[in-house]
């Protein structure tokens, strides 16, 4: 099966397939295939496409301005784009090069996070935003019944300013403490800070992810 017909059994009848197809290509593959165009000005797209649909999706719930920003946040992250990904299994149609693919790409969260708003942004440009709400609504729906309970969306970093900031008026900082790995495969270690002293540390593939896993850190170490 490829993502056309994935897409077929799904009820999206495709367009210009060659577009659906562009948002599974990764730059390393592109740049071992010269003729092949990469899904990055489709993950543009595809971001103000999540943007929208999340806002509207948001919106009904009758939140305030700032409750409604940090679900959204939450909603579109790196994690929880990966999780969806992952969810529907998207990540086997990327395309990927040689050493994009030896490292590990095709299971790493800012990768399949990119390619499934590249995918949106195809979605959305070949059909509309009927086609895009398929997808939006078999992950995201279910999961803003009670989005407290998913893992997807516990935003750690604000958890923790508020917690710090409830007796005083210190804030949080993060510092990075090593960053290793080739380009293409980072792992960063992140200390969260409060005065001089570390709270947490996290680890991740990404700054923002490691931060918030050293926020997490600190969270479970109060909470003992």
């Amino acid at each position: 099966m490829d993502i056309i017909e994935w897409l077929g059994e799904r009820g999206i009848e495709v367009n210009d397939p060659d577009l659906i197809h562009q948002a599974f290509i990764h730059s390393s593959y592109a740049n071992e295939h010269k003729k092949m165009r990469d899904n990055e000005r489709l993950e543009f797209m595809g971001d103000a496409v999540l943007q929208l649909w999340s806002s509207e999706a948001i919106y009904p719930m009758n939140l305030s301005e700032g409750k409604m920003t940090s679900l959204r946040q939450q909603l579109v992250c790196e994690k929880a784009l990966a999780s969806y990904v992952r969810e529907l299994k998207l990540n086997q149609f990327l395309k990927l090069g040689a050493g994009e693919e030896k490292t590990g790409g095709r299971n790493r969260d800012a990768v399949i996070a990119d390619m499934f708003e590249a995918l949106l942004g195809a979605l959305y440009l070949d059909q509309g935003m009927d086609a895009v709400s398929v997808i939006l609504d078999a992950v995201i729906l279910p999961r803003l019944v009670n989005p407290e309970e998913s893992e997807s969306f516990h935003d750690y970093k604000t958890r923790l300013q508020e917690l710090v900031q409830a007796d005083t008026r210190r804030t949080v900082h993060y510092e990075l403490v090593s960053e290793t790995g080739p380009s293409n495969a980072p792992h960063f270690v992140m200390n969260a800070v409060v005065d001089g002293l570390i709270m947490g540390t996290g680890e991740a593939g990404s700054k923002k992810q490691a931060e918030q896993n050293a926020a997490k850190d600190a969270l479970s170490k109060i909470a003992k």
